[in-house]
């Protein structure tokens, strides 16, 4: 019995989209890929830059608000004990997002390697550390007291979290800077960074007195150092950081 050409149409649509379906994407699917990576990476790249200028903006307000913290002496966690250490929580909160935001930026840049791979993963786990600052409040020097010497179990593990932070955060930067390549302002900021980490060591040591100052310095290296580096990953849109045209979406 003949089928009908109905039929036989029927038949030939069903089979054309079935092999649609499972024919291997194109430059064009391809190309679309590669569009929406850059455009994640450009807001997620925006999103932390944000974060690092409202970062430093809630920080200066802080110092001028009770109970009045000295910037030279006191550590910039003690912003986080007073009638408005919320707002400091929620600053480091936001440390937190930033780093994961420039974790996301990293990992949809070409080209892959170790370098970016694990110095990703450093940065999250920076990231971390900075949030759980927000369970385990530092505890304030008394009167004629310097330094970072914790008297409580909770003041003890803040000053874990905080150091581990930073160590961690200063090799992430050591790796994703090599990464990315000669970029004056992001190696600019990653000198002024170790230059601060340096300087922190010396004044806990040596003079205590200054310890809120060397880590404020530290402190603008690193979040410097984030902003040139999603300035630099804005930029790059398909291309790779060697300027060629990104042929695949990056893998980790």
């Amino acid at each position: 019995m003949r089928s009908s050409p109905g039929s036989r149409s029927t038949r030939t649509t069903s089979t054309a989209a079935l092999r649609a379906n499972f024919a291997p994407q194109g430059p064009r699917s391809l190309d679309r890929g590669l569009l929406a990576a850059s455009r994640i990476r450009r807001v997620c790249a925006t999103v932390a830059m944000g974060l690092v200028l409202l970062y430093v903006l809630i920080d200066v307000v802080l110092q001028f608000l009770p109970p009045h913290y000295c910037v030279i002496s006191d550590a910039e966690s003690n912003l986080a004990v007073g009638p408005f250490g919320w707002v400091m929580n929620l600053n480091f909160l936001a440390r937190a997002l930033m780093s994961g935001c420039v974790v996301v930026a990293v990992a949809l840049t070409a080209p892959a390697s170790r370098l970016r791979r694990v110095g990703s993963v450093l940065l999250a786990i920076g990231g971390l550390c900075s949030a759980a600052l927000v369970f385990f409040p530092a505890d304030v020097n008394l009167p004629g007291e310097f330094g970072m010497t914790p008297r409580t179990t909770v003041g003890l593990v803040h000053v874990v979290f905080a150091t581990s932070g930073f160590l961690v955060v200063i090799a992430a930067m050591t790796l994703l800077t090599l990464w990315i390549g000669r970029r004056r302002l992001v190696m600019g900021f990653f000198v002024v960074a170790l230059a601060g980490l340096g300087l922190l060591t010396v004044s806990l040591i040596v003079l205590p007195q200054v310890v809120g100052l060397t880590e404020r310095l530290c402190l603008v290296g690193i979040l410097g150092w984030t902003f040139a580096l999603c300035l630099e990953l804005r930029r790059l849109g398909l291309q790779r950081l060697d300027g060629t045209k990104a042929a695949v979406r990056s893998r980790w």
